[in-house]
């Protein structure tokens, strides 16, 4: 990812418990209801699974303990969104996830006066896992860097065959 702030972005906002995220709208291919995944046997906590997705199998990764927060059982708000990631495939092509989240939120867009660099965390939260806060009328929302928060060496050994086409 480049350092470079945006100018503006259209975000997808959604919630993992408390906090607020965004994942740039054009990343997000599809959200969808929760559903179970398909359970892979000696896959981390985080990998839920797998999930048919118009005929994709699809990993699907529980962002709430990718990130280091507490496991919640599913309810009628949690979602699935379904991302591509270019470049991070195995032959290099896109790469289909599938995000769990607690509630998608909206599309918001965000002007380059509303952007900051992220600032010195010191805490809970990676850097290399966010890109940028984003303010709005009701707090801050992370930009998150999923190709920082789910690294394709991590994911690789566990991708079924057709998932990096």
């Amino acid at each position: 990812m480049s350092d470079a702030l945006p100018l503006e972005i259209q975000a997808v906002v959604f919630r993992l418990g408390a906090e607020f995220f965004a994942l740039p709208v054009n990343m997000v291919r599809e959200i969808l209801d929760h559903r179970e995944a398909f359970h892979m046997p000696g896959a981390p906590e985080w990998l839920k699974g797998l999930t048919d997705v118009r005929g994709q199998s699809v990993p699907i990764i529980d962002l709430r303990l990718r990130l280091g927060m507490a496991e919640i059982a599913a309810d009628e708000t949690t979602r699935i969104l379904v991302v591509d990631l270019p470049g991070s495939g195995r032959d290099g092509g896109t790469l289909v996830l599938g995000l769990v989240v607690d509630k998608v939120l909206d599309v918001t867009g965000f002007s380059g006066t509303a952007i900051e660099s992220i600032p010195d965390f010191g805490g809970q939260w990676q850097a290399e896992y966010i890109r940028s806060v984003m303010r709005r009328s009701d707090g801050f929302v992370l930009l998150l860097d999923i190709a920082g928060v789910l690294t394709g060496s991590e994911l690789a050994p566990m991708l079924p065959l057709d998932a990096a086409a």
